[in-house]
């Protein structure tokens, strides 16, 4: 038999010292061929000590706070998996899910996947701005492109590797999101999407970072790579 897919899970993580041991076991269980690569955004607390202890992964570190989508094109250097999966270090999403999440690219029937927190609505316990701007970037997403998602801001994105690293990434921070959704359309490529069960949203007092100024820059950067490259 064909051996499996090898798939790089790529972490980027700023100040996680309280997820972080926990979501490394929850990777390290998840069943699927893996490499981990956590990207320590320049982390002020003990994110990097606990990093320095773990033998089985790739950790990367920015020596400044540069942002997420700054660490996902830094790991991307070092990736050497078929398939790439984002993955937040905050517990919300279950790594268990990751094999569903991979699986259509697996069995060659998709090459960018999407797991929508939405697809029976939104969660009841997101708070409603996070609600409100969900919704208007998955009603961008329809008008500017003409496709049809749930969940365009998920962090649960999984890519064949040759595709994404075929995109001109320019993401700095939150904007990796929408940049990558506004160039696989502009492409031609599908996003297909498969449900998730076990996500569990995180407020700002539990340390959420992500800001409705965010959902903002995320709606103008759909529409500022409608019309360009």
């Amino acid at each position: 038999m064909p051996e499996e897919p090898l798939a790089s899970v790529i972490v980027p993580i700023y100040n996680e010292e309280g997820t972080l041991l926990e979501l490394l076991e929850r990777l390290r269980r998840a069943p699927f061929r893996k490499e981990i690569i956590v990207v320590d955004d320049g982390s002020t607390d003990k994110t990097p000590d606990i990093l320095a202890e773990q033998r089985d992964i790739v950790a990367i570190r920015h020596e400044r706070n540069r942002g997420k989508g700054a660490a996902i094109r830094t790991a991307l250097q070092h990736a050497t998996g078929d398939i790439i999966v984002i993955q937040d270090a905050d517990l919300e999403y279950d790594p268990n899910e990751i094999p569903r999440l991979i699986e259509p690219i697996v069995q060659g029937k998709a090459r960018v996947v999407y797991g929508s927190r939405f697809w029976r609505g939104l969660p009841k316990d997101m708070p409603l701005p996070n609600k409100i701007a969900n919704v208007l970037l998955v009603w961008a997403v329809r008008l500017l492109f003409r496709w049809r998602i749930t969940d365009e801001a998920t962090c649960y994105k999984a890519f064949c590797a040759d595709f994404l690293r075929s995109i001109p990434l320019k993401c700095e921070r939150f904007e990796f999101c929408p940049e990558v959704t506004a160039k696989t359309l502009k492409r031609g490529e599908p996003i297909y999407e498969v449900e998730l069960h076990n996500y569990r949203p995180r407020r700002k007092a539990e340390g959420k970072k992500i800001r409705w100024t965010d959902g903002v820059e995320a709606l103008w950067t759909l529409i500022k790579y409608r019309f360009r490259e």
